[in-house]
């Protein structure tokens, strides 16, 4: 048998593997501690008896992520991460920093599978989910790598979360937990594409998280073309899901929409937006569209005018600020360099 994910485990869980070692109940809580302090190395646990010290090496890996590139934004201070996995696979994680703190953003996947026209992390299709650990270690390598504490976290990088459900829940357990890096669910943002199922299942747990809904179109029409996902939950099906979403956590919902110049940008696109959101309990996000290699997708010049047509018709609305866009700080871009140029 291999060796066991122990990052990825509650103290209560590891508590059961210590039992048939008649070990005290408080040795679990010890080693969580440890783990989700930085060691990464059982050795280092110095309040262990040797003995469990080398019962832990021999059965359990400690997750982590090596930094294999890092960009610096000289404009705002972004950081850029490119890491690679126990497996030798590779994602991205984006540190930027707010007036209220750090914010990282993380990746759930490598890879993904949802084939969004305007997304370099799909382009190349879905590899694997990734363990909650190895979403925790992003969190945790951005923090020491810039010798700060992070505050809030996005899950918005490669990946679809809702598609490695009980893995993100299992993260946003941990990643929250009093013992560990005890980041309040408040600060935490969770972004889908559009996955129903994953929606409603989410508004049962009650998690006091910021849902983000990539929902980047108006109709269906437009959406097929752009979002491949819409052919199996419609814009109809979303929305009733994001309003079950509201009425059981009573919580606001952000939708992110991408201008794409002469796509989703228009007068009536706007007016539309806004006319199947009027109600909601939500904002929205606009998003200047990235750049991709890749994709055919370019910048709108309509930024302003979208954004005033939704105020008029009385829905929030924001224009997200730009964060590292001198490194392409949207995350798969640095992934798709590697795999093509092999730096």
């Amino acid at each position: 048998m291999g060796l066991i994910d122990i990052k990825s485990m509650f103290p209560e869980e590891i508590e059961e593997y210590l039992k048939p070692l008649n070990q005290p109940a408080y040795r679990a809580m010890q080693i969580f501690e440890w783990i989700h302090s930085g060691v990464s190395d059982f050795h280092k646990m110095s309040n262990l008896p040797i003995n469990l010290r080398e019962y832990l090496c021999n059965n359990f890996y400690i997750a982590d992520v090596k930094i294999e590139k890092r960009l610096e934004s000289s404009i705002d201070d972004t950081v850029k991460y490119l890491y690679s996995l126990r497996d030798g696979e590779h994602i991205e994680s984006v540190l930027m920093r707010y007036k209220h703190g750090y914010t990282v953003c993380i990746s759930t996947q490598v890879g993904c599978r949802m084939g969004c026209s305007f997304c370099a992390s799909g382009i190349d299709g879905m590899v694997r989910n990734l363990t909650a650990s190895e979403m925790i270690s992003q969190v945790m390598t951005a923090g020491k790598d810039n010798n700060v504490r992070i505050s809030n976290v996005v899950m918005m990088g490669m990946g679809e979360p809702l598609d490695n459900f009980d893995n993100s829940i299992r993260f946003l357990r941990l990643v929250s937990h009093e013992k560990g890096l005890n980041i309040g669910l408040r600060h935490i943002t969770l972004s889908t594409c559009g996955v129903v199922p994953g929606i409603l299942r989410l508004a049962e747990l009650k998690m006091p998280i910021t849902l983000s809904v990539s929902i980047h179109a108006p109709n269906d029409q437009i959406r097929n073309n752009i979002m491949p996902i819409n052919r199996k939950w419609n814009i109809v099906q979303l929305l009733e899901a994001c309003r079950e979403y509201i009425n059981a956590t009573n919580r606001r919902i952000s939708f992110e929409y991408a201008l794409m110049g002469g796509v989703n940008d228009s007068d009536e696109c706007a007016l539309e937006l806004a006319s199947i959101l009027k109600g909601m309990l939500c904002h929205v996000n606009l998003i200047p569209v990235n750049p991709v290699a890749g994709r055919e997708n370019v910048k709108s010049e309509r930024t302003n005018r979208f954004l005033s047509i939704l105020s008029d018709k009385g829905i929030n609305a924001t224009v997200r600020r730009t964060l590292g866009a001198d490194i392409n700080a949207s995350c798969g871009q640095l992934k798709r360099n590697l795999d093509k140029e092999g730096w």
